[in-house]
């Protein structure tokens, strides 16, 4: 095969090492030393495609997407594949944080992915029905996995409302890289997949609140969860919802949900006391009436839905100690 008039060959003892070497400094999170080498192996084997992937590759790690979309489109332009090559969905990461949708089409299709609409439309892709996926807000620090709709294949809407610490909210639209790591299983079977975040594509109004809850039962916890849901937003158990789990674990093949029943969780690293369904028991105790729960919903809407729910019941209900936290 020849590109661009050239034989197809392996790259050179100098691109290699120039590479490699890259590629430590990355690890190191020496971005700029990286780049410099990076852009010498360009310059030594500028007509493969691994030269500008891979340059396209540190942009995208530096969320520099200008040169992340100039670079990857260099890369795909030397491709000897039509489909499936990783380098059309860094272009397409890329074109969907600069919000260039024309292009983001473009690299999706060519991954091989249906999208809607023809290359003539100018809006971002609808209706891709991708389903349900996690994503692991900030991985490089106090990491958390929540669950998410997804918009496309690089955007992921936040449905799960994030702990504080992440500086999430509910509702936030992040973006997120291309392989997994880690999966979600669910008690029917399925498998969803966990991408890491990158960085935030489009923030949330709505503001994250914790408060105290004494819920007698399981079904007054659920009523509160149903009825901020009913009002178009969110509230969320995080006494059962949330685990404390090691990377190793948290990276691996996890179950989704380990509810409030008799099985011990192995895997949660949770202590009495804190969150977690390990963190909540008592001996001889499945349900503790006293919940520490996310509430996502704006100023004005809380203190009335919190009344409201234990107006519905209030012998079984009550809350205290409500607080904004992000």
């Amino acid at each position: 095969m020849r590109i661009f008039g050239k034989g197809r060959h392996r790259p050179s003892a100098s691109w290699r090492q120039a590479t490699d070497r890259a590629f430590t400094l990355i690890g190191d999170g020496r971005y700029e030393d990286a780049g410099a080498l990076l852009t010498r192996a360009a310059d030594l084997e500028p007509w493969l495609s691994e030269s500008w992937f891979n340059l396209a590759l540190l942009h995208k790690f530096r969320h520099d997407w200008e040169q992340a979309r100039a670079a990857g489109l260099r890369a795909v332009a030397l491709l000897d594949r039509e489909a499936g090559a990783p380098d059309w969905w860094n272009v397409g990461i890329a074109a969907t944080a600069l919000q260039d949708w024309p292009l983001a089409r473009r690299a999706w299709q060519a991954y091989g992915l249906r999208v809607p609409g023809g290359a003539a439309v100018s809006g971002e892709p609808v209706g891709m029905d991708l389903g349900s996926a996690a994503v692991r807000l900030s991985p490089e620090g106090e990491a958390e996995v929540v669950w998410g709709r997804r918009l496309d294949p690089a955007r992921v809407e936040v449905l799960s409302i994030p702990l504080p610490s992440s500086g999430r909210r509910w509702g936030e639209v992040v973006l997120h890289d291309g392989v997994p790591h880690g999966e979600r299983t669910t008690a029917a079977g399925h498998a969803y997949p966990v991408f890491d975040e990158i960085e935030l594509w489009a923030p949330s109004p709505v503001p994250t609140w914790v408060v105290l809850l004494e819920a007698a039962t399981e079904e007054d916890r659920d009523a509160l969860e149903q009825l901020a849901a009913d009002a178009g937003f969110a509230a969320e158990d995080w006494s059962s919802s949330v685990r404390l789990l090691c990377r190793m674990c948290s990276e691996s093949r996890m179950p989704s949900d380990e509810g409030d029943g008799e099985h011990l969780d192995p895997h949660d690293h949770s202590e009495p006391g804190h969150p977690g369904p390990l963190g909540h028991r008592t001996d001889g105790q499945l349900w503790v009436p006293e919940r520490e729960c996310g509430v996502a919903a704006p100023a004005p809407l809380v203190r009335g839905l919190l009344d409201g729910w234990v107006a519905d019941s209030p012998d079984s209900r009550d809350w205290r100690d409500l607080e904004e936290v992000c």
